[in-house]
């Protein structure tokens, strides 16, 4: 076992980072939906293992588990991590800016060192014998641009700086370092420690310790322990004398007889270099325990088991400058990682690996969850999401409906519409192109459809194509079945939506829905077009006390019950009425005998987009008012019904 001293400065190999895909879709998630506009750092853990190629170095990983859950749990709350045998453990932090500008105004030297201090700190309280995970840790800033799926990051691995540097004597393979039968027994016990399920004394898995000690006795066999043994290591060493002090061990410790190795988890594969987690160690070990002359072991694996022909052994001389021990003088600290051999931050953009589809949910959610950062903290996205909304009418209004019930998060459509796009439709109607009026034109709710899932990949939208029955208009002796069918069909539509809005041209189709929607207590608004007006309304919940079920009821208990009709709320206040309550006449047919003119509906182009924005804003506002469809009405001088003070 000749030495080979070079008396050279001891090198290592810096740490390499690696961020899986995941974590980004996380710290993206979180910052949409849980962190907003708060910049306060993150608590963040990373992951590396011990080399296991001779050619490729492991990297220290990010994923999406190393940052906190999307719950409403605290977020300074730390991960929770379960470590594994192909994983160590690292404890971070992250700084994740609001702007581009401010990540690159960040003190980078003052975050380094404020890392570094927690190192230092560990190291002197003993922190850093008990849980030696400490002693390694991750720091990375960040800024998510997330409209455009761009993260500029940077990594540093903070390590104590030894001054001066410590000098390297010895470093060979470990196969060359210790006899046969040592080597053999060194490989049992690293191999039996890695494998093993808790520690004694502790319900941390070994696997997850990533340094360590290797004592080996006169008679070659090797014991691996914690680094809080080191006290039985020096008894068992020293025999009969006992330790009084941490010095009087470092100054018998060259004469010991046996060997006692310092050893870690080394994810660096080269053969001339260990890796950056030794930094540290020799810190601790020169501030904690005063040794001038160390040995250590770069473990390193093959198939997950010991490979003594490429893990290193090595010695090292540290001789420290006086009072570079004391707590209150804290090393300088280096760590910041290269890219590409510079130092400047590193940028990936992942909306090209994204699938499309998911892209564009993200991207159309990000304008409502910007929202709630500063504008509309209470707008709640769980209700729009899961909404169902019924449109009859798949014309002018109906194309503009859907499109801003999609902007406000709305993905459950259906369009009900017997009609086919002709080709005076594309120019006013949003949704239709002349394709869509080809060959006699397709029918307006499947095309309508197509168009919305060309827009938006992720509605789930249905076209109806049925014709909605109206008082007025004869019905044959052929047609009556037919009729009774879209009815019933009508009113099961009705049933399974949470939401219907009444888009029609007439005001006779408008008739049926309204009596169905009364009936099943269903948020109902209707939006209709003059030449230079629009009508905008929401219809009041429906006058049964309790909701009736028309299918089970004989005539003469529905005419009874027609009896009990009440006139107000739940709450004693007096119920909205709806389109019709004002009319003294019943509807009748509205397109017979009429000139083309008066048959169309003849508008300003512009007032479609506004009435049917209305429409869907007083949809919003029903949606996030405490009284929901029994909200009062907003009259203008009225003490009654404007004083809540509402955000929509």
């Amino acid at each position: 076992m000749a030495k080979q001293g070079s008396g050279s400065i001891l090198q290592f190999a810096p740490l390499q980072s690696s961020v899986d895909e995941g974590f980004w879709h996380r710290l993206s998630s979180l910052k949409l939906n849980k962190f907003g506009i708060d910049d306060s750092p993150i608590p963040i853990s990373g992951f590396y293992a011990p080399c296991s190629h001779p050619q490729v170095s492991n990297h220290l990983t990010l994923l999406a588990e190393s940052l906190p859950s999307d719950s409403n749990d605290e977020s300074t709350m730390p991960p929770v991590i379960r470590g594994n045998r192909n994983r160590c453990s690292v404890p971070g932090i992250l700084y994740n800016t609001n702007t581009v500008e401010g990540f690159h105004a960040l003190y980078k030297q003052g975050l380094l060192k404020a890392e570094a201090m927690k190192i230092w700190e560990d190291i002197h309280s003993g922190k850093a014998v008990e849980d030696c995970a400490v002693l390694s840790r991750v720091l990375l800033i960040s800024f998510a641009d997330l409209k455009k799926w761009n993260f500029h990051y940077w990594f540093a691995f903070p390590a104590l700086a030894l001054d001066p540097p410590a000098t390297l004597v010895d470093l060979r393979p470990a196969s060359q370092w210790f006899t046969l039968e040592e080597a053999e027994s060194v490989s049992a016990a690293c191999n039996e420690w890695r494998n093993s399920s808790v520690t004694a004394g502790n319900l941390s898995a070994v696997a997850n310790v990533p340094f360590f000690l290797v004592s080996i006795g006169s008679d070659s066999h090797a014991a691996v322990k914690h680094l809080k043994d080191l006290e039985a290591c020096q008894r068992d060493g020293q025999k009969a004398k006992s330790a009084k002090s941490w010095t009087s061990f470092s100054q018998s410790f060259d004469m010991c007889y046996w060997q006692l190795l310092f050893a870690f988890y080394d994810p660096c594969h080269l053969p001339n270099n260990p890796g950056w987690p030794l930094r540290n160690f020799l810190a601790l070990i020169s501030a904690r325990w005063n040794l001038k002359t160390v040995r250590f072991l770069c473990y390193r694996e093959n198939r997950g088991f010991a490979d003594l022909n490429l893990s290193l052994v090595g010695e090292a001389l540290i001789t420290v400058q006086q009072g570079w021990r004391e707590q209150q003088c804290v090393p300088n600290a280096v760590g910041w990682e290269l890219n590409k051999g510079r130092k400047v931050p590193r940028c990936i953009n992942l909306a090209k690996s994204m699938d499309p589809t998911r892209l564009a949910i993200s991207a159309a959610d990000l304008n409502l969850k910007l929202m709630r950062w500063r504008a509309l903290p209470s707008l709640n996205l769980e209700i729009l999401f899961s909404l169902k909304c019924l449109l009859l009418g798949a014309g002018t209004l109906g194309c503009q409906v859907a499109r801003m019930l999609m902007a406000w998060g709305v993905r459950k459509i259906t369009l009900l519409d017997n009609g086919r796009v002709a080709m005076s439709n594309p120019l006013r109607q949003s949704l239709y192109t002349l394709d869509d009026c080809l060959n006699g034109g397709d029918f307006k709710a499947t095309a309508a459809v197509r168009s919305l899932q060309r827009i938006f990949p992720a509605v789930e939208a249905e076209g109806i194509v049925m014709a909605i029955p109206m008082p007025g208009h004869p019905v044959s002796s052929q047609e009556e079945k037919s009729v009774l069918e879209d009815c019933k069909r009508l009113n099961d539509l009705i049933d399974s939506h949470d939401v219907i809005f009444l888009l029609t041209d007439t005001r006779e189709s408008r008739w049926l829905p309204t009596l169905l929607c009364a009936n099943s207590n269903k948020i109902t608004i209707t939006a209709a077009l003059g030449f230079d007006s629009f009508l905008v309304m929401r219809h009041g919940p429906g006058p049964f006390n309790s909701i009736p079920n028309l299918k089970a009821e004989t005539e003469n208990s529905l005419a009874a019950g027609m009896d009990n009709l009440a006139l107000t709320n739940t709450d004693g206040q007096h119920r909205l009425g709806c389109y019709f309550c004002n009319d003294v006449v019943a509807p009748t047919d509205s397109t017979s005998n009429r000139t083309l003119d008066q048959q169309c509906t003849v508008t300003r182009p512009g007032l479609a987009p506004i009435a049917s924005a209305l429409a869907v804003e007083l949809l919003v506002g029903i949606l996030h008012h405490p009284n929901g469809i029994f909200a009062e009405a907003e009259i203008a001088n009225s003490s009654s019904g404007g004083n809540f003070e509402l955000p929509l």
